[in-house]
């Protein structure tokens, strides 16, 4: 159940991604950047931010995911990769939420596998408490205390992810 009234609101995340979108924009002017969005968290995070770019944007996704229901379960998977040429081109990995940054650096070892000239990392929400991957992100939205958050892509059970705020989730019991 979606514990109180929205953790960040509508606004606070649409003046975020502004915000954020400024900075890269600025970071790669006059360069394109190939885009890459995990999935399936960070899709609402990702079509507002490239959106809101003024650079070029080439665009890809990959699905990668450790989670089960709440809980991380430490190994990482891929169940669509990237298809795009990465060598050689700027890369801008995009995700919802760094929690324990497990699956966030598995996937960025394997795009930086891949050649590209740079990779820089932007993510909406950082929950550092539960770090056990140190992972250099460049662009980040908000730190959050080690509180399950849905809503703007964010899930459990892939339900909640069309709420336009992000909230505190509690399992009922």
């Amino acid at each position: 159940m979606i514990t109180g009234k929205p953790f960040l609101t509508t606004e606070q995340i649409r003046d975020k991604v502004t915000e954020l979108a400024d900075a890269i924009s600025r970071d790669y002017e006059g360069r394109e950047v190939l885009a890459i969005g995990i999935l399936k968290g960070a899709f609402v995070f990702f079509a507002d931010l490239i959106r809101a770019l003024r650079i070029p944007v080439t665009v890809d996704f990959i699905v990668a995911a450790s989670y089960i229901k709440t809980s991380s379960t430490g190994e990482t998977k891929i169940y669509y990769d990237v298809r795009e040429n990465i060598n050689g081109r700027d890369v801008l990995l995009i995700d919802d939420i760094i929690d324990t940054g497990i699956s966030l650096n598995y996937v960025r070892e394997r795009i930086l596998s891949l050649g590209p000239a740079s990779l820089k990392i932007c993510a909406l929400l950082d929950k550092s408490e539960r770090r056990v991957v140190d992972v250099p992100v460049n662009y980040t939205g908000f730190k959050i205390p080690n509180k399950f958050v849905v809503g703007y892509g964010l899930d459990y059970e892939n339900k909640y992810r069309n709420l336009p705020y992000i909230a505190t989730f509690k399992k009922e019991t």
